[in-house]
């Protein structure tokens, strides 16, 4: 399918969706022998993302051939982190991807900034994690920290963004906010 024929209305006004589907995993092995297969995605998205103001890519957290493939298109990265131990080391991980990435393949990209995720301001692990971050990657991590939340986790299996599920809910004004801060961070507000 082309790009415009694979984009679906959301129920949200401004946000279409180009959803992915469970086979998409057997990309890494049915492209292996493509030639120039890391830029596939971003050959797909040549013409066919006119008229967006912005175009979000969700990866999977594996720093694979799709993630890569990501990587080569877009001009910005956003990185969500969760507040664990273990994350920052996966961080460390993601960031040698994109800068190998930025040597090889996309010079222009850029780290929009970090998201901390799953932040329980009740759990000191969360704050240390929070600090350490901070310290890593000063003035770009975002002001906006998605909490632990129940109803943003239960959201999903409605088949909704939580801003549907519970607009009330301190996950969805989270999410909110971000997508604000987002915007002032592309200078598109």
């Amino acid at each position: 399918a082309t790009l415009k024929e694979a984009v679906r209305r959301s129920d949200l006004d401004s946000l279409d969706v180009l959803p992915s589907h469970p086979d998409v995993v057997a990309a890494e092995v049915e492209l292996v022998d493509v030639e120039d297969r890391s830029l596939l995605l971003k050959d797909a998205l040549k013409g066919g993302a006119d008229g967006y103001r912005v175009v979000l890519i969700d990866c999977p957290p594996a720093l694979g051939f799709l993630t890569l493939n990501a990587l080569v298109a877009a001009t910005h990265v956003v990185v969500p982190m969760q507040c664990e131990f273990y994350a920052l080391d996966g961080l460390a991980r993601l960031m040698q991807t994109v800068d190998l990435t930025r040597r090889s393949w996309n010079p222009s990209l850029k780290l929009l900034g970090l998201v901390l995720t799953m932040f329980d301001s009740r759990a000191r692990l969360s704050h240390q994690v929070a600090e350490d971050v901070a310290r890593h990657f000063p003035g770009q991590v975002f002001r906006t920290r998605i909490p632990r939340n129940i109803r943003l986790a239960e959201s999903p299996s409605h088949g909704k963004p939580v801003i549907l599920f519970d607009v009330r809910a301190s996950g969805a004004a989270a999410h909110m906010e971000l997508a604000g801060e987002l915007l002032e961070r592309l200078n598109l507000n």
